[in-house]
C-alpha cells in the first residue's frame, strides 16, 4: 500500500472512530456531519469524499465483511465439505490483515452495536445488510461447490455461520468483563455452528 492509500485509510478510520464516539455520547440523530468533521479535523467536503451520509459511517467497517470469505474460499480442498470450506474461509480470513479484531478495536465494535441497537432506522438497515450478506456468501458457496449443494443447503450453512456471529455480538455487548477476545469468540462460535474443528492449514494469500 502506497503512502497516499495509507493516508486515506487513516483518515477513513479516524472519521469512523470519531463519528461512533459522538453518536454514543450525543446521540445519533443529534450528531451532525459538521460536528464529526470538526472533531476529526477535516472539512465536511472531505467527510463526503469518504461517506455518502453519516449512516454509511456505521456500516462502513462491519464485523461481517461480505467480500472477505469469498477471497479465501478458492477451490475446495480434497475431501472438504461445504461446511468445512466455509469454516476454513472464515477462519483464514480472521488470521489475515483483512479482517482483524484486535483488543483495541473491541470497544469500537461494541460502540457500533450499541448505536445500531438504539436507532430503529439503523436496526432496519442492519437486517437488510445481514440478508444481503447471507445471499452473497451463499452464492459464493454454491459457485465453489457447483452441483454439490443447492441454494437451500447453502443458505442453511451460511445462516448458521452468520447467526453465530450475531450471537457473539450480543454476548460481547452483555459481557462487561469478557475473558476472550472477539476474534476467539468468533472462531469458537463459527466452529460450534458448523460443527467443525479449527483448520490447521496456514492461510494462503487472498485472491
Amino acid at each position: 500500500m502506497g503512502l497516499r492509500e495509507q493516508r486515506k485509510l487513516r483518515t477513513r478510520r479516524t472519521l469512523m472512530e470519531v463519528a461512533l464516539r459522538l453518536f454514543e455520547e450525543r446521540g445519533y440523530e443529534a450528531t451532525t456531519v459538521a460536528e464529526i468533521s470538526a472533531a476529526a479535523e477535516v472539512s465536511p467536503a472531505t467527510f463526503f469524499n469518504y461517506f455518502p451520509s453519516k449512516e454509511d459511517v456505521i456500516f462502513a467497517d462491519r464485523l461481517l465483511q461480505g467480500e472477505v470469505p469469498a477471497r479465501f474460499l478458492g477451490e475446495p480442498r480434497p475431501g472438504e465439505t461445504p461446511a468445512q470450506a466455509l469454516h476454513r474461509a472464515l477462519y483464514e480470513a480472521l488470521e489475515s490483515p483483512l479482517w482483524t479484531i484486535d483488543p483495541e478495536a473491541r470497544d469500537l465494535v461494541l460502540t457500533r452495536v450499541r448505536v445500531i441497537a438504539s436507532v430503529p432506522a439503523l436496526r432496519a438497515r442492519a437486517l437488510l445488510e445481514v440478508a444481503e450478506l447471507q445471499e452473497r456468501w451463499s452464492a459464493d458457496l454454491v459457485a465453489v461447490f457447483d452441483g454439490q449443494l443447492d441454494d437451500f443447503e447453502a443458505d442453511v450453512l451460511t445462516g448458521a455461520a452468520i447467526g453465530a456471529l450475531l450471537a457473539v455480538a450480543g454476548r460481547a455487548l452483555r459481557d462487561e468483563t469478557p475473558d476472550r477476545s472477539l476474534t476467539d469468540l468468533v472462531r469458537r462460535s463459527v466452529a460450534a455452528a458448523l460443527n467443525a474443528p479449527a483448520p490447521t492449514t496456514t492461510a494462503p494469500a487472498p485472491r
